[in-house]
Formats: C-alpha cells, structure tokens, sequence
C-alpha cells in the first residue's frame, strides 16, 4: 500500500532518504519528520556538514584511506611500522582493524575486490599502486586482510602473483573469521586475533 504524502516537497525528501543503504521507506519518512520538526539552525548545519565532506573530503595519496589532507593521519604518522603494509578492501576495514588496537602499521585501501560477476577486475581496484609502493623498497610484509569470500580469495591470489618476485614477506590473516564473512561485521576480538596471528599465504 502506497503512502499518500500531503506534500510534493516532503515526499521528495523522503524518497531521497530511503535512497541511503540500510533505510526503507518507513525510517525515511521518520528521518524527515525529524528533520522537519528541527529549528532551521539544526537543519543548516546538517546539510552545510554534508555538502562539505563531500565536496573537500581527500583520499589519500598513499593508501587511498578518507583523510582531510593530501597524506592520512595513519602514513603521516611516524610512530607506526612503516615496514608492514595491511592489504583491505575499504575504508570500512580500516576502521574495523584500527578498533582492534592490535596493529600498529601502513594500510592500503584497494577500494573493491576483483569481481568478474559485477564487471570488476584488476585494473578497476587500486593493485598497481600497491606493486609501486612494493616496489619503492621499505615494506616487508604484506598483509592480505580481505574478506574470505570467493572474490576475496580471488583478489588475494591475484596480489600473491602480482608481488611474488618482490623480496617481501606475504601474509594472509588468519581464518578466525569465519568463510563467508565480511570483515566490517566480524567482532573486534577475532578480528585482533587474526591479526596477530596471521600466516604466510601459500598458492
């Protein structure tokens, strides 16, 4: 059954709001009627606050990690191993690991994994930025920390063929996480585990 909306301008809102993932068509139109009983203040703020990030939001030069400058916090900071580089496919799992407080080094934000399905493949993600910063020297170890999915498994067999050749060292965390999942959603102690103990990646 289709809610009738007494404004055009209210419906649109709320269209716009179940647009965002996770929210359907009943939590937008809860969302707005927030947002419409907010003093204009509130309201400015919010947008002013979106509208910014996405308009001077960086990535970063060197991982491809969100930051508010040309270089993130994480590379930019010379206290972490600068010798260990942790393989991800999102921001997301940047957030994920660094909650764990188990991993002190360099991260590198592929932005995707190799999905032949979905018309993604090795060019689309950021893999050869990854072999250049291999192969400036200074990294050791290599982390693959992607998702045990299929596609995950895919992306970190094409990085182990890619880097073989280099003198570094190849890692893959360990299987604490269960096949299948995603690494946003797995709990902060096993994903610390896997972290700390992870083993060398074999084809």
């Amino acid at each position: 059954m289709n809610l009738q909306y007494p404004s055009q301008l209210f419906e649109k809102a709320v269209s716009e709001f179940s647009n965002l993932p996770g929210v359907g068509r009943k939590t937008a139109l809860r969302l707005v009627l927030f947002m419409l009983k907010q003093n204009d203040d509130k309201v400015e703020r919010f947008v002013n606050t979106i509208s910014k990030m996405k308009k001077e939001i960086k990535y970063c030069k060197v991982c491809h990690n969100i930051s508010d400058t040309e270089v993130c916090p994480i590379c930019a900071n010379p206290h972490r191993n600068q010798a260990t580089v942790c393989v991800v496919e999102n921001v997301q799992d940047v957030m994920a690991i660094e909650n764990t407080q188990q991993y002190d080094g360099l991260y590198h934000v592929l932005g995707g994994v190799i999905s032949p399905m979905d018309g993604v493949g090795p060019n689309d993600i950021e893999i050869d930025s990854l072999v250049k910063r291999v192969e400036k020297g200074g990294i050791q170890e290599v982390i693959l920390a992607l998702s045990s999915t299929m596609e995950g498994d895919t992306t970190n067999f094409y990085i182990y063929r890619k880097l073989a050749s280099f003198n570094v060292k190849l890692t893959v965390i360990a299987r604490g996480i269960s096949v299948g999942d995603e690494l946003e959603y797995t709990d902060e102690v096993t994903l610390g585990r896997s972290i700390v103990n992870r083993v060398p990646f074999k084809n």
